[in-house]
């Protein structure tokens, strides 16, 4: 019995039920005989669990430390060994999932996942080679002009996180119910491998940071430290990420606060002994390094991969959405506040970078001037006879590389389970223990990190090169599908005559916003080849174009590869064939018009801060 104050559920799910009688309907079972035998092997089914339970009950109680921790790494209760019948390039069949990861995410965990996450390597050191080749005009120009289809990309996966947040691979497996199964493939392979290489680079990004303070002792010794550190906290669980990426990341964002302040004081005169700077270094030694505008417009064609692979991460919180614990009320949250990350810790810390950091100096990666190349935020201290603070700076900014390695450990795993559930790889990859870990998919990718023993090599920073063109241009394909499944699925709403106030979050972007971010990441393409084919500043060879463009061939050989094995040459799904009920969970329009007015008055009665603090956050 309910009673009259009791809320009706906002959504309802796009699943198969366990009910009798539905099965009866769904099996056709209509005859008494037919009823009878499923009667029957139903009673059978409950004979086989009970005979189970007194088993289990039978067996003694593992209640100890170490039985408790090697129970841990068993298969999860009730997931099952095959997933044939949970097959994502079918398109026809909805199911419940049964992904088993461990909801410990909580909204704080998101909200900061979506501020500090990524915030590592690109931002605070690849940068480098980006001021010294172009300048600082550039600099600011392409970070700016990434930062739109940053937020753009933001929504539209906003969105379709809260639409299908029990889809299997989350927005992985948007291109291939929304575009096409072979585009689906090669994306999310290729995204795969970005974060694969993600580990190694930080490992190496770690060892360069270090040198900054002792470049006597061997590299290779910090990275095993920091490398057994990271299994150590994913062999944890899900909650040891998210309570560890919380406190790197309150860091980072502290860091970076301290540093606006910190740099718009030596600007001013007021630290160091450089006195008043303001716009020097834009007119020496220039806010470019070319006199050409056709050199000047390279110059920004140049930077901007290098914003993709700084921004890169930022998607990540939907990736997390099946282990949210309220996937509804933290998504659009995280996607509200991702605005203060792309104004703050990007631009913000751009222009200020350009007016304290001279782009010759020849301590920038990329000048090969200098035995050590230091972070343009530590140069921004460093070079000013600042002595303390440097240090600080470059501790935080290891610790964000460790960062971004932790989540290349959360997100590689994770990534590789989806592609296993989705018939896209090895299924013994899909195995989930009890603690919600992707143990097969975690081994195997943490093998990867081995690269990153290359830090004591002579050809450190080549390896670094290497790795970063896979992962920035990669970024580009994973944001344009995105995207491009925001408009398909939108596109094919209108034609399936569906409401879209069945949608519990609709991205404030709209549907234009996406098709604005393909278009750009269309256009950002062919300046990347034509940047790779004539690198700004020196001479054109096929090696600096597949350092620049290694990604692009990559994914065409999985995308064709793909169509020739399996002989699929779709292009496109047709609209109205996309099964848009797959996963989907459709929310009550009535529910959420109340839910939204009661909203308004609580907000009407309440206090001026806490109307504040709505509208900010």
């Amino acid at each position: 019995m309910t009673t009259g104050n009791e809320k009706s559920p906002d959504y309802t799910v796009s699943s198969p039920s366990s009910d009798t009688n539905e099965i009866h309907n769904r099996l056709g079972a209509s005859s008494t005989t037919d009823k009878a035998k499923l009667q029957n092997g139903m009673e059978h089914s409950e004979k086989l669990e009970n005979l189970a339970s007194s088993t289990a009950l039978d067996e003694a109680p593992r209640t100890g430390l170490v039985h408790r921790f090697m129970d841990s790494f068993k298969r999860a209760d009730g997931q099952r060994a095959g997933f044939d019948d949970n097959d994502l390039e079918s398109g026809t069949r909805s199911f419940i999932s049964e992904s088993h990861l461990k909801k410990s995410m909580k909204s704080r965990h998101v909200v900061m996942m979506t501020l500090g996450t990524g915030i590592g390597t690109g931002l605070l050191v690849a940068n480098a080679s980006g001021l010294h080749a172009s300048g600082p005009a550039p600099l600011v120009l392409a970070y700016g002009l990434v930062s739109f289809v940053t937020y753009f990309m933001i929504q539209a996966a906003g969105e379709m996180a809260v639409t299908y947040p029990t889809l299997p691979g989350n927005f992985n497996s948007y291109m291939s119910l929304f575009v096409s199964k072979p585009f689906g493939f090669a994306t999310v392979w290729l995204f795969l491998l970005q974060w694969l290489t993600v580990l190694p680079l930080e490992l190496i990004t770690s060892s360069l940071t270090i040198k900054y303070w002792n470049d006597k002792i061997n590299s290779d010794v910090f990275v095993v430290i920091f490398y057994v550190f990271l299994l150590f906290i994913h062999f944890f669980g899900v909650q040891a990420y998210g309570e560890t990426e919380f406190i790197f990341n309150s860091c980072k964002i502290l860091m970076i606060a301290g540093f606006i302040i910190f740099s718009i004081v030596v600007n001013c005169g007021g630290a160091g002994h450089d006195g008043y700077i303001g716009g020097k270094y834009w007119h020496d030694p220039g806010a470019f390094t070319s006199h050409t505008n056709i050199g000047r417009f390279k110059g920004i064609c140049f930077i901007l991969v290098t914003a993709y692979f700084s921004y890169g991460g930022t998607e990540l919180y939907v990736l997390s959405v099946n282990e949210q614990e309220n996937p509804r009320k933290s998504t659009p949250q995280a996607a509200k506040q991702s605005i203060y990350r792309i104004v703050v810790i990007y631009l913000l810390t751009m222009i200020l970078i350009g007016f304290n950091v001279p782009h010759d100096n020849d301590q920038l990666m990329g000048s090969h001037g200098s035995a050590t190349h230091a972070s343009p935020y530590v140069l921004a201290a460093s070079i000013h006879g600042v002595r303390i603070v440097p240090h600080f700076i470059n501790a935080v900014i290891l610790i964000s590389v460790i960062s971004v390695a932790n989540s290349s450990l959360y997100a590689s795993p994770r990534l590789l389970c989806s592609l296993a559930q989705q018939g896209y790889a090895p299924k013994f990859l899909t195995y989930i223990d009890r603690q919600g870990r992707p143990l097969t998919a975690l081994a195997t990718c943490s093998l990867f990190g081995v690269i990153g023993f290359a830090a004591a090599s002579n050809q450190e920073e080549q390896v670094f090169t290497w790795l970063a063109a896979i992962a920035g241009l990669s970024e580009l394909f994973t944001w344009s599908g995105i995207m491009l499944s925001h408009v398909r699925f939108r596109q094919a709403m209108k034609v399936q005559g569906r409401d879209l106030n069945e949608l519990g979050y609709k991205a404030v972007s709209g549907v234009w916003g996406s098709v604005y971010g393909v278009f750009f990441n269309i256009l950002v393409f062919f300046a990347q080849f034509w940047v790779a084919l004539a690198p700004p500043g020196s001479k054109p060879t096929a090696l600096s174009f597949f350092e620049s463009y290694l990604a692009f061939p990559i994914f065409f050989t999985f995308y064709f590869g793909y169509m020739l094995w399996n002989k699929d040459f779709t292009f496109l799904i047709p609209l109205e064939s996309i099964d848009l009920d797959f996963h989907r969970r459709v929310y009550d329009p009535e529910f959420i018009r109340q839910e939204r007015e009661e909203k308004k008055i609580k907000l009407k009665n309440s206090s001026i801060w806490t109307r504040m603090y709505y509208f900010w956050c």
